[in-house]
């Protein structure tokens, strides 16, 4: 029995030290990563996290995810930050993050996705509401884009983009009196503003 004691005290021990030594490589090639990107050599603060990696890792996939997008590699960035996705299935942080390297991937459908993402985990947030409804907006589908503007438009009434996007949103609906008053207040924040006053010189 006391021969069994102390080999588990001696496994105890070592698995002890092997995790304080890997805790301390991870903290280091984070580190180094911080200090590479500090001076703009991306790749190597990316072979500094690879000499540590660990798929299951959500702070070294989100960390890889950011670096790639740095280093221009937006498809490896998108690759990172869905593992990182996966990984926290509830958090907003890495939806946020992978938005960067699809805006320069030019993958909008990905994007809507995403802000959807966004707002079924956190559906009163005003930047996401208003980015998709802005999506929506461009591509003339001004219904859904009343349906998210109006959202961001509650929760900031004297934000200037709410106003005059749902102004100009309400404008192309046909709803002219909407528009009017969104214009008016949009003046009250920023006078003489072109587009408001370009709104309202076409409602008569």
């Amino acid at each position: 029995m006391k021969l069994l004691k102390k080999s588990i005290a001696a496994i105890i021990i070592v698995t002890s030290l092997n995790a304080h030594g890997q805790d301390k490589a991870l903290m280091t090639a984070f580190s180094q990563s911080y200090d590479y990107e500090a001076i703009q050599k991306y790749d190597a603060g990316l072979a500094a996290l690879n000499a540590v990696y660990n798929a299951s890792s959500y702070e070294i996939n989100v960390r890889m995810g950011w670096l790639n997008y740095l280093a221009g590699k937006y498809k490896e960035s998108v690759t990172y930050y869905q593992k990182a996705i996966a990984l926290m299935p509830a958090a907003t942080e890495p939806l946020w993050a992978i938005v960067n390297p699809l805006t320069k991937l030019d993958n909008w459908k990905e994007i809507e996705k995403t802000y959807l993402a966004i707002l079924k985990l956190d559906p009163k947030n005003a930047s996401a509401n208003y980015s998709l409804a802005s999506i929506y907006y461009y591509r003339k589908d001004y219904l859904n884009a009343k349906k998210y503007f109006d959202i961001s438009l509650n929760l900031y009434p004297f934000g200037y983009n709410n106003m005059l996007m749902s102004a100009w949103t309400n404008y192309f609906l046909g709803n002219k009196n909407e528009a009017k008053t969104l214009f008016n207040k949009t003046l009250l924040y920023s006078p003489n503003d072109k587009s408001a006053l370009e709104g309202l010189s076409l409602i008569k």
